[in-house]
């Protein structure tokens, strides 16, 4: 138990690199390799995918990858745990027995059911008030199901909806014998957990200063040495693609969150006592993570059909390209006469150079978006409105695709339901069926956070430790001052962003401690208003990350009812991040 357990991940969604579950075997030893397949939006495709066919809703190329793989797997004594069962992780175990024999591997398979709702979603209370009853209801399981199963002998764990970083606590809570309320162990496990979920963002990827990054070969997926106490070592098998550095981890870390307070089903982790250091190249120990107990209640993704949706982009060339962007929605708006959509949404994309040497440089995009309960209203009547123009609108007429008849879109909403009212199962190879018990919530003092190891925490976190209220800044030393340059806030900062339902996340560090004063003390809500103006509308909340030098604003309902409902040129706001960074800002030149 001395030496550290090592586990990789070779998939950060449904979708990622089908080569990375070979590779992560064949380059280097690994004790546990993990793949996660599911987001919220994955939960909508398989729930439609199951409407077709109620044996699928799993993630089938798992089964693939494993049909190249298993053998390699059990060679090499390698465990893997994946929630690649979705919405049906007992079928996909029963598949993956059914390619085990077929292919002469002995293997012991196990899955972990009790995270699917939608029987119970009446009872539950889990209705939509407009969209009736979900397709998909799914509670966010946690790491004891896992570890039961992997306890019991298995060598592949199948799940549905667990969080993301469970694939890589129970893991590691079985192999050290950690209890439920080792709370500092679980929550350095959940801070690795989600360091590697995403792949290769870890090692470099979708990273701010990218020209930093290597990237003669394939970005290499990362791995967690993780260690009897709960801390870790980020890394990746020696010769891949990419790089793991104190900032390309920090990228990660703010990817996708709230609060310091990192509520979930296992513990509470505190992401402001995280304490990152160099240990070499392409190695980042993380230590010092303090954990809480979990709340009472556990997070339920629901999904429902929301109605249909479609789109179409107007390409707008040379001059007078807002006068063309006018007549466009004139033209349009008239046409759809008392048949217009629910949603109409309009975005005109870039501008059109003085002069322009290439068309290219002579051209704007003005994007028209659909929503209906109607599949006609945004099908044929929607794309006959736009063709007809075609004779008849703006000079040089054209689009970037012909139209299209539309598709059904999903309404993404979470909910809450008390721990005690999941049935969180393991069933074991021999088809033992293991009930985990509700975690036990100890009443604990959330109003003040655990004392930071070297830092600085400045937010309150509420009793439940599910959201904190505004926190004022805090910094150790004065913002830089004396003669400052207007620059991108780029030049200094790094940022990385994502999606939570309709809310948008921002994560934005400094590089080195001087940055970080001036930044903390500048880089307001208010400043992000004027920066950013698309959140104004919006509530927003910034929380102090002093450990990495970071902030995290959360922009409440940007992304409006989710990814698939979403009207937005970026509907999971991934760009936000660069697009901050692009803006204008008064720097000191002391810290440049």
């Amino acid at each position: 138990m001395s030496q550290p357990l090592r586990i990789g991940n070779a998939s950060g969604f449904y979708g990622d690199r089908f080569s990375a579950v070979r590779e992560m075997l064949r380059d280097g030893p690994l004790d546990v390799l993990t793949g996660d397949y599911l987001a919220e939006l994955t939960m909508l495709i398989l729930g439609r995918s199951r409407l077709k066919d109620p044996g699928g809703g799993y993630a089938a190329t798992f089964l693939r990858q494993m049909e190249e793989s298993l053998g390699l797997a059990a060679e090499r004594g390698t465990k893997i745990v994946t929630n690649a069962g979705g919405l049906n992780p007992r079928g996909l175990a029963g598949r993956l027995r059914e390619l085990a024999e077929r292919l002469g591997v002995q293997v012991a398979i196990a899955h972990v059911e009790g995270d699917d709702l939608l029987p119970r979603a009446k009872e539950l209370g889990l209705a939509h008030e407009r969209h009736g009853q979900p397709l998909t209801a799914n509670a966010y399981l946690g790491a004891w199901g896992i570890a039961a199963c992997l306890k019991a002998g298995a060598d592949i764990v199948v799940t549905g909806r667990v969080t993301d970083a469970s694939l890589v606590v129970g893991p590691a809570a079985a192999h050290f014998g950690w209890a439920r309320d080792d709370w500092d162990a679980l929550a350095g496990a959940t801070a690795a957990g989600h360091v590697l979920e995403c792949g290769a963002q870890a090692t470099g990827g979708n990273y701010a200063f990218f020209q930093e990054i290597y990237n003669v070969k394939p970005l290499g997926f990362p791995l967690a040495e993780i260690r009897a106490d709960g801390s870790s070592v980020i890394t990746k098998h020696d010769g891949t693609g990419g790089n793991v550095t104190t900032e390309t981890v920090t990228a990660q870390l703010l990817y996708e969150i709230g609060g310091p307070a990192y509520a979930g089903p296992d513990v509470t982790t505190r992401f402001d006592t995280v304490r990152l250091r160099q240990d070499g190249p392409d190695r980042v120990e993380i230590s010092g993570v303090r954990g809480t107990p979990p709340p009472p209640a556990t997070k339920v993704c629901l999904n429902h059909l929301g109605g249909n949706r479609n789109e179409m982009t107007f390409v707008l060339t040379g001059l007078d390209i807002e006068a063309k962007a006018e007549l466009a929605k004139a033209q349009l708006e008239a046409a759809f006469g008392d048949r217009r959509p629910e949603r109409v949404e309009w975005t005109l994309v870039g501008t059109a150079e003085k002069d322009p040497a290439t068309q290219g440089a002579a051209t704007a995009l003005l994007r028209c978006a659909v929503l209906d309960p109607d599949p006609v209203k945004v099908g044929r009547d929607f794309s006959g409105a736009v063709v007809e123009l075609a004779l008849a609108g703006y000079p040089g007429f054209t689009m970037t695709s012909p139209p299209g008849k539309g598709a059904p879109y999903g309404v993404y909403t979470p909910a809450f339901v008390a721990n005690e009212e999941i049935e969180h199962v393991a069933v074991l190879p021999d088809g033992e069926r293991v009930i985990i018990p509700a975690a036990e919530v100890v009443q604990s003092d959330f109003s003040q956070p655990p004392p930071a190891q070297g830092g600085d925490p400045t937010s309150i976190v509420e009793p439940a430790g599910q959201s904190a209220v505004v926190p004022q800044p805090s910094v150790d030393n004065p913002a830089p001052a004396g003669p400052t340059v207007r620059v991108p806030l780029g030049r200094i900062a790094g940022a990385r962003s994502g999606d939570k339902g309709g809310d948008a996340n921002i994560g934005v560090w400094a590089r080195t401690d001087a940055q970080w004063a001036w930044l903390n003390a500048h880089l307001t809500t208010e400043r992000l208003a004027e920066l950013l103006p698309e959140t104004r509308e919006h509530t927003v909340t910034r929380h102090v990350l002093p450990n990495l030098r970071a902030v995290n604003f959360v922009v409440e309902g940007l992304l409006q009812e989710g990814v698939s409902a979403s009207t937005r040129f970026d509907p999971q706001g991934k760009a936000l991040g660069e697009w901050l960074r692009s803006r204008l800002v008064d720097i000191p030149e002391a810290v440049l």
